[in-house]
């Protein structure tokens, strides 16, 4: 009979000095490779398009390399989103990848107010980034901006003020 080594763990400090010994021996199974890449969706002027959408405001998005020029319905942001916080979302995927400054981008809004608008234009420079840079989905994807942020005003109901607030109650 031949004597196999055969090791076995009782407790996690066994478990720990087995798979440690495994990993100096050279057994491991090389990890499976991460997610495939998707292709780079360009149009014919190299441009990724893409739509954003928040509350009722609609953006549609086309980016392109360039000097970080940022143009809304044919004007400058600092001029459409003359609040500096709404220029901070915009700017938010391209601090989160580390691409300030090396994308234009063109958008035409419609819809909603400036704030939903601001929120619309992240979303759509957010997945117009991911179809020029596919490695950059998972980064922007952590950071939640690929997700469409579906909260809506909610709607006014008869016999009430508002959504939900009572008219005043007069007892007399």
């Amino acid at each position: 009979m031949a004597t196999e080594d055969n090791t076995t763990a009782t407790d996690l400090a066994d478990l720990k000095s087995v798979v440690g010994d495994a990993a100096a021996a050279g057994d491991v199974t090389p990890a499976a490779p991460a997610a495939p890449l998707r292709e780079q969706e360009l149009d014919a002027q190299g441009r990724a398009y893409a739509t954003g959408r928040r509350k009722d405001a609609t953006a549609r998005v086309w980016l392109k390399p360039g000097t970080g020029k940022v143009t809304v319905n044919g004007r400058d942001q600092e001029v459409y989103f003359a609040r500096p916080t709404l220029r901070l979302v915009i700017n938010q995927p391209f601090a989160i990848s580390g691409r300030e400054g090396q994308y234009d981008v063109v958008c035409t809004v419609s819809g909603g107010g400036l704030s939903g608008q601001a929120g619309a234009v992240k979303h759509g420079i957010s997945q117009a980034l991911t179809r020029y840079e596919p490695a950059l989905r998972s980064v922007i994807k952590a950071a939640g901006f690929l997700t469409r942020d579906s909260r809506v005003v909610e709607r006014k109901k008869y016999g009430r003020a508002k959504a939900r607030r009572s008219f005043q109650f007069s007892k007399r």
